[in-house]
């Protein structure tokens, strides 16, 4: 583990958030209207509205890049105290051991909690397990963690190329991001290859992979130029983008939901549509990580008590909040709420209970840890 010290404190807190931001996500699913997840979601309520759907095409253009940002950040620091394979072993211990786990142990649960929310029989053991088909032949959300490994093991062995040393500023890599993330998204579409690609080792979306790769990439860049070392300068640029980012946003909301509800009735053609989709989606999303790392970064740069606490938490908060968000679900299906109270209610509840949940596994852990070794 990279030494408290060397740590960023914003950057922790964002992470946090992104967990909790995760959890609305995966919440909003449950309540959004469009019904395009709700063949596989873990429970599909029939209340339904407008709002989760809209939070979620939000939330979803830089919840993940901003989480693969933060870890390319940390990488380097981490392959500067382990070298080699002690790196990709610690790796391994840190994300694929949970990942084993939790696909066999939580994986089958969120089957049993699908179909007994759908009044549905349980099956035999064996189909449970994502790797022998059916409704979970994907990982659900537990995908991060093996692609994340991946970009660990890829950012290893470019380490070990050593190519000839080139001059990389920031600002030409960001626009480098928005170019190449641009024409990789927009090629995937016209020739038809998005969507996910479900394996029993990875899962990932085929217009999103490289983008989350270079900004894994860009954070590692990041902390290479000392990029946060130095206090801000100025926020000029930040009310700027702040001001502005609302109509790159609007221009691929607007677009996307037309792409997705009305396929075939383009408003202008199909050609420009794709491109006003990924261009204002490439835009809106290194927009609104600038935003949200720089907010971080000038307001939230310290560790409270209970922040810390969460900071801490965050990885395992990640890794259950779906099999605890499932019963609540369960539960909230024979309520009379309305369903943005619903929304509210899960999303709350299920971030609480899974801090909960993590810091009574952390207290027993310690405590059988004391008594094991006096």
């Amino acid at each position: 583990m990279v030494h408290q010290k060397n740590r960023l404190a914003f950057l922790d807190n964002l992470r946090s958030l992104i967990i909790f931001l995760v959890v609305l996500y995966h919440a909003g699913w449950v309540y959004e209207r469009s019904g395009l997840l709700s063949a596989v979601w873990i429970v599909d309520d029939p209340a339904k509205s407008d709002l989760p759907g809209i939070i979620n095409l939000i939330i979803d253009m830089f919840m993940m890049p901003t989480m693969f940002f933060i870890s390319g950040y940390f990488t380097p620091l981490s392959l500067k105290t382990k070298k080699g394979w002690t790196f990709l072993t610690s790796r391994f211990k840190r994300l694929m051991v949970p990942w084993i786990l939790a696909a066999l142990t939580l994986l089958p649960l969120y089957k049993v909690i699908f179909l007994h929310a759908r009044n549905l029989p349980q099956e035999n053991l064996i189909a449970y397990f994502h790797f022998t088909g059916g409704i979970m032949i994907n990982q659900g959300w537990l995908w991060f963690l093996p692609v994340l490994f991946l970009f660990d093991t890829l950012y290893l062995l470019l380490s070990k190329v050593n190519p000839i040393p080139l001059k990389v500023g920031l600002k030409g890599s960001i626009f480098a991001v928005l170019l190449i993330g641009f024409i990789y998204s927009f090629t995937m579409s016209i020739f038809k290859y998005y969507g996910w690609t479900k394996t029993i080792l990875l899962d990932f979306q085929n217009e999103r992979i490289l983008i989350y790769f270079m900004t894994f990439l860009l954070g590692s860049l990041c902390y290479k130029l000392n990029v946060f070392s130095a206090g801000p300068t100025g926020k000029k640029l930040y009310y700027v983008i702040c001001s502005t980012v609302w109509l790159p946003m609007n221009v691929y909301i607007v677009f996307l939901i037309n792409l997705i509800l009305n396929p075939g009735n383009y408003i202008f053609s199909e050609i420009v549509d794709v491109i006003l989709v990924w261009f204002s989606f490439h835009l809106s999303l290194l927009s609104l990580m600038y935003i949200i790392i720089n907010t971080f970064r000038y307001y939230l740069n310290k560790k409270p008590g209970i922040i810390n606490r969460l900071n801490h938490y965050s990885y395992g908060v990640y890794i259950i909040h779906f099999i605890v968000m499932g019963p609540i679900a369960v539960i909230l299906l024979d309520t009379a709420m309305p369903s943005l109270t619903k929304y509210a209610v899960l999303a709350v509840s299920t971030y609480a209970a899974s801090n909960l949940i993590v810091f009574l596994y952390n207290e027993t852990v310690q405590r059988i840890g004391i008594k094991s070794n006096p």
